[in-house]
């Protein structure tokens, strides 16, 4: 909807359609006391019409998490979960280089997962010798405990480092702090963004 009117192949309906928009867009008023925050996040800004560029007064590039904001976003992602206490969440953060929001997500949970495999894993051997005991008639008992009721309790144990290190194994980088994507994105960040001059030569990819 927002990429450049000059695309190849673009109908000439939906290019009236952009128009229109952005007319709209331009003289967008409000009500006394009420105001409108016009808020987008793309990972290609370089496809943007120039018009939509000009429409939008700040432009600011994110980057990769820096090494403090991947401990943050670690015990954000964690701070609901049962975490052992020898989680070093510093030495997480030194690990995940290169790691994006969505890649340390993505590592917890993986990581979350290696706990509830290995209590199906005891929940089946526990089925199975209390199968093998009712067989021999004798008296079962189970790897999990009971509550009063009779009903099985099951139990997770806490989440430690060797599970998000073996997550590591699993989930790597989705993004080269030194790939062309990201160079391309600072790049125009030079040309656009915040600080940047647009008297600047004009970069290949954009012509």
């Amino acid at each position: 909807m927002l990429g450049q009117r000059t695309r190849v192949g673009e109908h000439e309906a939906m290019r009236k359609i952009k128009n229109e928009f952005m007319a709209h867009w331009e003289g967008l008023l409000t009500k006394t006391g009420e105001r409108i925050l016009v808020l987008a996040a793309t990972n290609r800004p370089f496809d943007l019409d120039e018009a939509i560029i000009r429409r939008f007064e700040r432009r600011i590039m994110v980057g990769l998490p820096s090494i403090e904001n991947r401990e943050k976003i670690f015990r954000t992602l964690l701070a609901k979960e049962k975490v052992d206490q020898n989680v070093d969440f510093a030495e997480l953060a030194s690990m995940t280089e290169g790691y994006t929001g969505s890649d340390l997500k993505n590592l917890c949970t993986a990581a979350a997962y290696r706990p509830v495999r290995e209590l199906i894993k005891q929940e089946r051997l526990k089925d199975q010798k209390r199968k093998k005991k009712e067989a021999e008639g004798k008296n079962s008992e189970g790897l999990s405990t009971k509550n009063e009721a009779g009903e099985r309790v099951i139990t997770l144990r806490p989440l430690n480092m060797e599970d998000l290190r073996e997550a590591m194994n699993q989930v790597a980088a989705s993004f080269s702090s030194e790939g062309a994507g990201l160079n391309e994105l600072k790049q125009w960040n030079d040309l656009y963004g915040e600080g940047g001059s647009r008297k600047k030569d004009q970069l290949s990819y954009f012509l």
